[in-house]
């Protein structure tokens, strides 16, 4: 009988043993995903960033023309703004904000769009070499900002399905761990906006 007790007792502390490296496995492993999915979404901030400098020296290329459309010029300065003082809190990703983050962005973009396009009826602005490489590495950093999106969502979806999983979803809200929200398609993204690159 005592050996059968002992026997019991080795196999409950070794399941416990195996269980609280589980646990504990699963919290780190958590952990590292959520720092992952934090550094993306501080990726897309960074591309954002960028974005709206590369702007504002675009701005002030284009003001060198003396007759160009200010209030078209207004519209952006003023959407660059509303874009760069719309800012997230890590701890709080939620779908509003990431939502109003995003209404910011593209309302930055459709500014920008209207830039380009008044840009074309002046052919002394399109000549600007200035103009020209910050017109290209607007293109490139447009690039980054969709593949920084991605990876953030990505990190996002890799998160959300660990802290989801059995058996580490029975401790989720004792370690605080909750469901991250990602980047959603706004209403009507699937037209392709009207940004032109190409030069006459």
């Amino acid at each position: 009988m005592k050996k059968g007790l002992i026997i019991i007792l080795i196999v409950a502390a070794i399941l416990s043993l195996f269980g609280g490296c589980s646990v504990s496995g699963g919290y780190n492993n958590a952990v590292a995903l959520e720092e992952n999915a934090t550094t993306a979404w501080n990726n897309v901030e960074s591309s954002y960033q960028r974005r709206a400098d590369l702007i504002g020296n675009l701005v002030k290329t284009v003001q060198g023309a003396a007759d160009f459309e200010r209030k078209t010029l207004t519209e952006v300065i003023e959407a660059r703004s509303k874009a760069t003082s719309t800012t997230i809190d890590i701890d709080n990703l939620s779908p509003q904000a990431i939502q109003k983050f995003q209404q910011a962005q593209s309302g930055l973009s459709s500014a920008l769009s209207r830039l380009l396009v008044s840009v074309e009826r002046y052919p002394d602005i399109k000549a600007n070499r200035n103009f020209l490489e910050l017109q290209s590495q607007l293109e490139g950093t447009e690039n980054r900002i969709t593949i920084a999106r991605n990876r953030y969502n990505e990190a996002v979806k890799v998160y959300n399905t660990h802290i989801r999983q059995f058996p580490f979803n029975l401790f989720n809200a004792f370690f605080g761990f909750e469901k991250m929200h990602g980047f959603q398609a706004e209403e009507g993204a699937e037209k392709a906006p009207d940004v032109n690159f190409e030069f006459n």
